[in-house]
């Protein structure tokens, strides 16, 4: 992932959720370890799947599968924190998304990392790729950056 001024600033990103760190989620060298990273993207983006497109993540006919993430490093968190994760949403499709995720200690303006984040959509039952539903579609919509 080639980095971008935009992708390390706060205002690259549309929808933003606190999350309290955890004593577990430090490791040995005392900073949050690299992997609790994917758990505050994975966080951050079924939130706004919730809060802003209506998923039903128990019921839904169809759930989102994570295919692809990547993360880049920028700066250490250490517990105990809150952090604010920020995403938008770089590319929608028929049935796949990538959210684009900037982690922020407190306040700050430049993320501590950021990276991508896709999910496709399945049939629950079948697990056969499926349309986006509408209100999803709509609420990602809602967030996609305007690429040049």
């Amino acid at each position: 992932m080639k980095q971008t001024d935009t992708q390390t600033r706060r205002e690259h990103y549309a929808y933003f959720k606190s999350i309290s760190t955890r004593w577990i989620d430090n490791d040995v060298y005392g900073h949050i370890n690299n992997a609790v990273y994917y758990s505050y993207f994975d966080t951050v983006c079924n939130s706004y799947l919730i809060d802003k497109g209506n998923f039903d993540l128990a019921h839904a006919p169809i759930i989102g599968f994570v295919v692809a993430s990547e993360c880049q490093y920028l700066a250490p968190i250490k517990f105990p924190a809150v952090i604010q994760a920020g995403m938008c949403v770089n590319r929608i499709g028929n049935s796949s998304v990538e959210y684009g995720v900037g982690i922020f200690q407190d306040e700050e303006n430049n993320a501590s990392a950021y990276g991508t984040f896709t999910h496709v959509f399945v049939n629950r039952q079948s697990g056969q790729s499926t349309r986006i539903p509408a209100d999803i579609h709509s609420a990602l919509t809602a967030i996609l950056v305007a690429t040049a």
